[in-house]
């Protein structure tokens, strides 16, 4: 057993590596160096991997789903018999929301371990397909390598007549595409395992409830919330408490002493609703105190949910969102959704004439962490205002503190990169205990090998920032979601739209702002 890591480890190096022997021998100028050539092949390492260990995995997954099946049946059966409007779990919900919610949670874990599976046999065929393809490819080097014989003396290399000059040139040839062969191996394998960590990751954060492993909660309390949507929209793509969240509000809540675990449980029991108990709990994930959020309270209890919507999540997305409808004449989505609060957009500038892109995003994925900051800017200092101008004012003046915090250009327009990681670590690193890394994609290689991080990121409610360059200036955006292999983009012009990992990878980013703006160039990751 080896305790050194060797450069093959990384399937990057792999991929340079057969590349460069790829182009080597097709120039080789002897028989030998051929030769050396083929054997430096031959020693990387063939595609890692167990295709029988996963379909093994998969047909366990499968196997959950029957069990799964049964528990829905019983779970419908409860329902249709109609439930009395009694109160359950320590925080005071409807027993009929609770069978409801534990129905839709069944059907999310069966779709869980379906996905699972699928994602799991994908991968064992690809493996599978790419070891094969690798084992041809060094087929065709040991074929050539025979064909060549054994080395060439000192003298027998200082001449070479025109058959052992085409004896070379053919295998030459021939070890080329082999190379190439076994250098689309690696690329098959290694895309492939991203896409199944994408997924896996995916399905892992949507086992909400799990993640609230506190004690002070009953499991219908930890149900209800994980389940709870913002009002009049799509439930799953719109959750008030991200998978990040849960697991931080858990966390605190075993943290409480025990006057303020009391009070935050009297709290939630007196709540109006599902989504004034789960804007509670996100206010504690966000790190506030007790004493502030029983303020915060004060400030929404008895709101209804359409209210609570507009105040507190900036961003709702719509179910016909990731809908493909060509492009704008400068090379945005045609599908776009305003983000708004009585149609004032969350827009750098108040109006987009600024240039604190940076600022922007940075204040709305705060307000997308923290419901009390949200309301501070929606709803002014007592927290009841619903007014576009005074948001719009409110708004601009943050975007202004934070543009000078970060040490922005003058005349409010640009940022460096120092400043852009402190003010999101300062602003939102601090209610998600996240520390905000810069990392430089100089390459589609450098963008394809960070996506797993940034949507492994997103799927936990972590918001990374992206900057994107052309021939004319840079812009700074914010990668807010993901779903399959799409990612959410929140522009600080004001919008959100869908983008491809494609689009992300191949210089493409200009359908979330325009053609002029095509390529991510850094992400900050939240570590």
């Amino acid at each position: 057993m080896s305790f050194f890591s060797s450069p093959f480890d990384s399937p990057s190096f792999r991929l340079t590596w057969l590349a460069g022997l790829s182009k080597k021998m097709l120039g080789a100028g002897s028989k030998n160096e051929l030769l050396d050539l083929i054997d430096n092949a031959l020693s990387v390492p063939e595609p890692g991997g167990d295709q029988a260990g996963l379909e093994s995995l998969a047909r366990l997954y499968r196997g959950q789903v029957d069990q799964v099946g049964s528990v829905f049946d019983q779970v419908d059966r409860v329902g249709r018999k109609g439930l009395p409007q009694v109160w359950v779990g320590d925080t005071g919900v409807l027993a009929s929301e609770v069978v409801n919610a534990a129905g839709r949670s069944v059907t999310q874990m069966s779709e869980a371990f379906v996905g699972g599976a699928s994602a799991l046999l994908t991968l064992a065929d690809a493996i599978g397909a790419a070891q094969r393809k690798d084992e041809q490819g060094r087929g065709q080097l040991l074929e050539q390598k025979k064909m060549l014989g054994g080395r060439d003396g000192f003298f027998d290399d200082l001449r070479e007549n025109s058959e052992e000059e085409w004896d070379r040139k053919n295998a030459a040839h021939f070890g080329s595409y082999a190379v190439d062969l076994m250098h689309e191996a690696v690329s098959d394998a290694r895309e492939a395992t991203r896409v199944a960590a994408r997924d896996l990751n995916k399905w892992a954060a949507e086992a909400r409830a799990g993640k609230m492993e506190t004690s002070e909660l009953t499991a219908v309390d930890k149900l209800m919330l994980a389940d709870t949507g913002v009002a009049g929209a799509d439930a799953e793509l719109n959750e008030i408490l991200t998978a990040g969240d849960l697991a931080r509000a858990s966390t605190r809540m075993d943290l409480l002493s025990l006057d303020d675990e009391t009070a935050m449980e009297r709290m939630l029991a007196k709540s109006d609703g599902p989504q004034e108990r789960a804007y509670l709990m996100k206010a504690l994930a966000a790190g506030h105190s007790v004493a502030e959020i029983e303020t915060f309270q004060g400030k929404i209890h008895g709101k209804d949910p359409d209210w609570l919507r507009r105040h507190l999540t900036p961003v709702v997305t719509a179910a016909d969102s990731m809908n493909d409808e060509g492009l704008a004449s400068n090379g945005s989505n045609n599908n776009t959704d305003h983000v708004t609060f009585d149609g004032q957009r969350w827009v750098q500038g108040g109006d987009g004439s600024e240039g604190t892109c940076v600022a922007s995003s940075t204040v709305t994925s705060r307000a997308m962490v923290d419901p009390l900051y949200a309301l501070d800017l929606t709803g002014g200092p007592d927290g009841q205002q619903d007014d576009a101008d005074a948001f719009k004012q409110r708004l601009v003046a943050e975007q202004h503190r934070l543009h000078t915090e970060g040490e922005g250009g003058e005349n409010w327009g640009g940022m460096g990169p120092e400043g852009q990681e402190r003010i999101n670590d300062t602003t939102v690193g601090s209610a998600t205990g996240r520390d905000y890394e810069r990392q430089d994609l100089d390459s589609d290689a450098d963008r394809r090998a960070v996506l797993t991080e940034v949507e492994k990121s997103v799927a936990q409610g972590h918001p990374v920032p992206v900057d994107v360059s052309g021939e004319e200036g840079a812009h700074a955006m914010t990668i807010i979601a993901q779903e399959g292999d799409m990612l959410q983009v929140y522009n600080p012009w004001g919008s959100t739209t869908w983008v491809s990992e494609d689009d992300f990878i191949n210089g493409h980013m200009g359908k979330a702002s325009n053609s002029e703006l095509p390529n991510a160039y850094s992400v900050y990751l939240p570590r």
